[in-house]
């Protein structure tokens, strides 16, 4: 995948379907930092590098598995 991978709110909300909703927040699934707001995680994620942590990356990757998950199990699965 490339490295522009934009990484989207949808994204974001994916990645934490399995994790429990903070009642006042949201976490970031990569650092688990807490934000007030979806858009400060986005911006959060976006900026992360110059803060010290590898969120972009982690999201950028999880995003790319989730990509290749269906075509994974589409070519896994058997033949009627």
């Amino acid at each position: 995948p490339s490295g522009r991978t934009s990484i989207t709110v949808r994204d974001i909300l994916a990645a934490s379907r399995w994790q429990p909703v903070p009642q006042h927040g949201y976490k970031c699934m990569s650092c688990c930092r807490v934000f007030p707001t979806l858009w400060s995680v986005k911006t959060h994620i976006q900026h992360s590098s110059q803060e010290g942590y590898s969120c972009k990356v982690y999201y950028r990757r999880l995003k790319a598995l989730e990509e290749t998950e269906p075509k994974e199990q589409e070519t896994a699965a058997p033949r009627a």
